[in-house]
């Protein structure tokens, strides 16, 4: 007879997104997890394959909480620029509110690629939705007059993903949102 899973793998997928956050995929070890999580090695394997598989759930948990999360503030947002300023100082603030962790996305790309495809999937799909959603964000407010039509709503929206991305990055060397939050006025010259 198969022994029921004793704990709740949505709360430990929670916990280990925690600590890979924290201490990155290489500086976690299994026994790291498990003692973190307080589950047994042979439980953590039976839920989850391995490690890798840990941390791709981990992964996917990002991108279904904080990550679904910035894109309905996004969605929600009445005016445009008071939107996006929102969601690129909201996402400085999650990553230097953590000590200068960052950002668990963009840390793992810095991490894990080129070698990792499936990470490169996870967040190309994170990056995609939310590119996708500037977009429409931005072409509508272009078809309302809010904002400048000199360059295509998709181009816009990735200028201002690559610009996330590398705030977000800054965000390790410079833990600051006070010294970050005015390149978001910069970026928004975009729409202008």
């Amino acid at each position: 007879m198969a022994r029921t899973r004793e704990f709740d793998t949505e709360a430990a997928v929670s916990r280990a997104m925690e600590l890979f956050w924290t201490r990155g995929y290489e500086a976690t070890s299994v026994r790291d997890l498990t003692q973190h999580l307080g589950i047994g090695q042979g439980s953590l394997y039976a839920a989850f394959g391995d490690k890798d598989g840990l941390y791709r759930a981990a992964l996917e948990h990002y991108r279904t909480t904080l990550a679904a999360a910035a894109l309905r503030s996004l969605e929600e947002g009445a005016d445009v620029r008071a939107a996006i300023r929102a969601l690129l100082t909201e996402r400085i603030r999650i990553a230097v509110g953590r000590g200068g962790q960052g950002c668990l996305a963009v840390n793992a790309v810095c991490e894990r690629l080129p070698h990792d495809a499936a990470t490169r999937r996870t967040v190309r799909d994170m990056q995609d939705a939310i590119r996708e959603a500037l977009t429409e964000v931005l072409r509508a407010a272009m078809e309302r007059g809010e904002t400048a039509a000199r360059h295509a709503p998709h181009t816009v929206a990735a200028f201002l993903v690559t610009f996330l991305n590398g705030l977000l990055v800054s965000s390790k060397i410079t833990p600051d949102a006070s010294a970050l939050e005015p390149l978001v006025d910069v970026a928004l010259t975009a729409l202008d």
